[in-house]
């Protein structure tokens, strides 16, 4: 990091989680500029931590997805956009935890699409982790299949205040950002948020080890993290409009991450702003981007399990001449820095 780059750590401690967005008070105030050291608890509140700790006996609802803030980001108005780089994610534990939980996931019966099917049984899988390899071990619970995958951090939440004085659960993502479960959201990006309330009042956590596109079963390799994250705003005043909803920028994508459900209003979202993006970045009549977005878009899904689904909508940079620079080149600036 620069030296002149001023890092703040921050570890909470249980009493201090947030488990919603707005409605609680920021733990510290941090100018723009700032990086944060910060480290955030598993979704589980590390109560799974062996095959025997069920879900249904381990945890309490709604005290799951604990989150890491709110942080008052000083100078930050509605209308601004909030930046966030993640520079590093890196494990904090050796383990993390996996599990199937009564009436949650792809392939169950839910409170939205009920049936009268008993639930699944739930089951707990602990996977160990080879920092030296770079890898998590799954290990089936029945039998002795045992299968290496790589390590890949990201975070499953992120996001701000939403608007109107709402407060969401933590396990709710909308146009605020919030549980988004988007692998997109890994060491290298760089996430653009709407400010809606002064001071932005962001929070993050719900780290993942790694986790398959769309999240079936609705828990991924859920992990403790501790992240690095520098923190910048672009003023509204300054041209560049806030996002109506979430914005990622890599050094090989751009990506809009819609939110709702039925799923395809999920993808709709994604892609109407998406267009909108590449308005602002080439100075695209509607229709042309509309027809262009046809041709390059990619859509991995986020999650297809959670109160509203994600779905993100990534515009690989490599097809694209080079633009005018997304929010003041906040990417490329923050990128740099975080190497430097």
């Amino acid at each position: 990091m620069h030296p002149d780059v001023e890092i703040v750590e921050f570890t909470p401690t249980p009493e201090q989680y947030a488990w919603t967005f707005g409605g609680v008070a920021p733990v510290m105030t941090v100018r723009p500029g700032t990086a944060l050291r910060l480290w955030s608890d598993d979704a589980f509140c590390g109560r799974l931590r062996s095959v025997a700790d069920l879900p249904g006996a381990s945890l309490q609802m709604p005290f799951v997805n604990p989150q890491t803030g709110p942080f008052f980001v000083e100078g930050a108005e509605p209308g601004d956009t909030l930046v966030l780089h993640l520079a590093e994610l890196t494990p904090a534990r050796t383990w993390g935890a996996s599990a199937l939980i009564p009436f949650f996931g792809g392939l169950t019966g839910t409170d939205r699409t009920a049936t009268l099917q008993p639930p699944l049984p739930e089951r707990t899988w602990i996977y160990q982790l080879d920092s030296a390899a770079g890898t998590v071990a799954f290990e089936a619970s029945a039998g002795d299949f045992r299968v290496a995958l790589p390590l890949e951090p990201m975070l499953g939440t992120i996001g701000v205040a939403p608007a109107a004085g709402e407060v969401r659960s933590s396990l709710v993502p909308d146009s605020f950002g919030g549980n988004m479960d988007t692998p997109e959201a890994k060491a290298g990006t760089t996430v653009y948020l709407r400010v809606n309330v002064p001071g932005a009042l962001f929070s993050l956590g719900d780290g993942h080890y790694r986790q398959g596109e769309g999240e079936s079963c609705g828990t991924a390799v859920e992990g403790a993290m501790n992240s690095l994250v520098l923190v910048d705003l672009v003023k509204g005043s300054a041209g560049f409009p806030a996002p109506a909803w979430p914005r990622m920028e890599s050094d090989t994508h751009w990506t809009v991450v819609g939110s709702s459900r039925p799923l395809e209003d999920a993808w709709r979202i994604g892609q109407v702003e998406a267009v909108g993006w590449l308005e602002e970045l080439y100075g695209l009549e509607t229709l042309d981007a509309y027809q262009l977005l046809s041709q390059i878009s990619e859509v991995p899904l986020a999650n297809a399990v959670d109160v509203n689904y994600s779905v993100p909508t990534k515009l690989p940079k490599r097809l694209l001449p080079t633009p005018k620079p997304a929010y003041d080149g906040a990417h490329d600036r923050l990128r740099a820095l975080a190497r430097g």
